[in-house]
């Protein structure tokens, strides 16, 4: 081979070499916060990476109702310990109330509840959990529960300092903006070179505090959102310190990247990143277009399977895009924040999948043998009122609505809870069953039979009198989007459009106008009009 040709060969391998990247999707165990780098990298590293969960409510991860639904303990691990390859320390802290979903429980959540708080507090402590704040949710089994966990707290008005290389992090937390300022102040004159500053409260309120005078912070996460409504996006708001609030429900993480110059100094949030969220925007806007169109009921699976493979392509390019490390002058101490959506597609770390599917099975047992020894019946319908009575007093006079309804999801729905084996899971079994918690309904893990499913009463309400006596009076439900959203909610159907949906559930004998009742008919041979 000639000279020339062979130099070009060798040095054209040692490009192809030099970009491989590694594959392998199992990642070392993370190291300790404080140990996020080694003292001799420490003493020459450029930066550090802060992760900041909040706003949990107690997932796990998502319910799988949907295609493609977002969060995960699994997955936010795997981000944090990916991030722990690299030489730059890593620091994960959470602002709190993530233990919980709701401030008071039934008896019955009591064991559920209590054991995902600790399945929730385990996951934390693989991620290498340096500090995290508490709120309200995180004391709905009380201080002394909370407390029992373990983790590392910080209290409410009070500094936690993290080594971060040659820097230092302080991490604050506050119920109030006054105590926020105190606290932000006192971090400082600990010596904090960044100050991280985590608000029990809404964005909202978290802005009117990021313009106090006096406050010290450099980034304001709001640990709390004001509603379901506001806790379905990720939001950022660029003022003198800028505010965030991750999505709610473990579906992101806040990524603040720290570049250090060589000397310290007061951080600043870094330009230029304008064009690199402009494109992660829109490739959110592709990923939600599709995300509706893998939903559709009845879409061909070759199709789906095409505009999955697009999603995926599109999940990885905007996971390139959040996690790449920003420019950075070296004459500037700076900072950028970013969301990392926790995406269907991306990595779980296999030792916390493996503790979220311990805890998946544990309560499942946990559940049934508590409904077995404590549990009780719903009460009966109040004098005058309707009761449950299952689907089969509805198929004597409706026998051709149920072909319809048999091809449709509603009928498998107890069988997607059984697939995923979360057929004892309080948290998802409402939706799968007909009359839970009603009057006449199914109170009881134990005693479902007959009642899986979203069957007709789901929809038309519960109908001992109807079927005593069938008329087009005594259906109680008339159905419509506003029923149809208490299960097909932005949690758990996220993609759910009620124009596109129902048709779906419609049919030859169902939603049909020639099905009304005929007044020249006795009442026992009537059926009634089909809403």
């Amino acid at each position: 081979m000639p000279r020339p040709v062979l130099v070009a060969a060798l040095w054209g391998l040692v490009l192809v070499l030099g970009g491989c990247r590694r594959t392998d999707p199992t990642p070392r165990p993370p190291e300790t916060p404080e140990a996020g780098a080694s003292p001799a990298a420490a003493s020459s590293t450029s930066g550090a990476i802060l992760f900041v969960s909040a706003d949990t409510q107690g997932y796990l991860g998502p319910c799988g109702c949907s295609e493609n639904m977002r969060g995960g303990i699994a997955r936010a691990a795997f981000q944090v310990s990916e991030a722990r390859q690299g030489a730059l320390p890593v620091l994960y802290v959470d602002g709190g109330n993530s233990l919980f979903g709701e401030k008071t429980l039934k008896p019955g959540q009591v064991p559920q509840e209590e054991l995902k708080a600790k399945a929730l507090a385990d996951a934390m402590r693989m991620m290498g959990l340096s500090v995290r704040a508490t709120g309200p949710l995180d004391d709905t089994r009380g201080a002394a529960f909370r407390q029992g966990l373990g983790l590392p707290e910080v209290a409410d008005g009070a500094v936690k300092l993290l080594p971060a290389g040659p820097r230092k992090v302080g991490v604050v937390a506050a119920d109030s903006p006054e105590q926020l300022v105190a606290a932000s102040a006192k971090a400082r004159s600990d010596g904090a070179d960044f100050v991280l500053g985590l608000l029990d409260a809404p964005l909202e309120e978290a802005q009117k505090a990021a313009e106090l005078p006096g406050l010290a912070v450099d980034v304001l996460v709001a640990t709390r959102s004001a509603s379901e409504l506001s806790g379905e996006q990720n939001r950022l708001v660029k003022a003198t310190v800028p505010v965030v609030a991750p999505q709610s429900k473990g579906r992101s993480l806040v990524r603040v990247d720290l570049s250090y110059a060589k000397a310290p100094g007061s951080f600043s949030l870094q330009k230029g990143q304008a064009d690199l969220e402009r494109e992660v925007a829109a490739l959110e806007q592709r990923t939600t277009l599709l995300d509706k169109e893998i939903n559709l009921p009845g879409i061909d699976p070759k199709l789906k399977a095409l505009k999955q493979g697009k999603r995926d392509e599109l999940v990885a390019r905007k996971q390139a895009l959040v996690s790449a490390p920003p420019a950075a002058s070296p004459d500037v101490n700076g900072f950028t924040v970013r969301f990392v959506p926790l995406e269907s597609g991306l990595p779980s770390l296999p030792d916390a999948q493996a503790l979220v599917a311990r805890y998946d099975s544990e309560v499942g047992k946990l559940n049934l043998a508590w409904a077995k020894e404590h549990g009780q019946d719903c009460p009966a319908p109040a004098k005058g009122q309707a009761g449950f009575v299952g689907n089969e007093p509805c198929r004597s006079c409706h026998e051709e609505s149920f072909p319809v309804w048999e091809k449709s999801k509603h009928h498998h729905a107890w069988e997607t809870l059984e697939e995923v084996g979360k057929q004892h899971h309080l948290n998802c079994v409402g939706c799968h069953v007909t009359g839970w918690e009603q009057p006449g309904g199914v109170c009881r893990l134990d005693k479902v039979a007959g009642r899986e499913d979203v069957g007709c009463e789901s929809c038309h309400g519960p109908g001992s009198e109807h079927a005593d006596e069938p008329s087009a009076d005594n259906i109680i439900a008339s159905p419509g989007e506003a029923l149809c959203v208490t299960c097909h909610n932005p949690e758990n159907s996220p993609h759910f459009d009620f124009a596109t949906y129902l048709p779906r559930i419609l049919g030859p004998g169902h939603g049909k106008p020639s099905d009304a009742v005929s007044p020249d008919k006795p009442a026992d041979e009537r059926k009634p009009a089909k809403p």
